[in-house]
């Protein structure tokens, strides 16, 4: 019993934590590293209208970019090899399509139900 209940102890604190955490991304518009299960992790912003490109990391700027040029939809593979990754091996594609997925889930970008990625209007 009291093993169960320092564990939800430990859970409220990280419940707590990261709960600011969230409340400071959403407070400010630019990327701040923040600390989640004790590693560093980069806060993208959700886009908004007062919330320009340049707010995001390079990284991603980059990604923007390579999915601006492309003539349509593309996929992450595409992608990569616009931004030069070697996207044979997997395990360099897999970290690109996390960004281009988390771009996705702030606004940036539009993931279209085949897997292509596009371009917000």
């Amino acid at each position: 019993m009291r093993a169960e209940r320092d564990e939800l102890a430990v859970a409220e604190r990280v419940f707590e934590r990261v709960s600011e955490q969230l409340a400071d991304e959403r407070a400010s518009a630019a990327p701040t590293p923040g600390q989640v299960g004790g590693r560093a992790v980069m806060l993208i912003p959700h886009r908004t209208s007062g919330v320009e490109e340049t707010t995001l990391p390079p990284d991603y700027q980059r990604i923007l970019a390579a999915v601006r040029q492309a003539a349509g939809p593309v996929m992450a593979r595409q992608v990569g090899d616009a931004l030069g990754i070697d996207v044979s091996v997997r395990s360099k594609l897999e970290p690109l399509r996390g960004k281009l997925v988390r771009l996705v889930d702030r606004g940036w970008l539009r993931k279209l139900p085949d897997g292509r990625f596009t371009t917000r209007l």
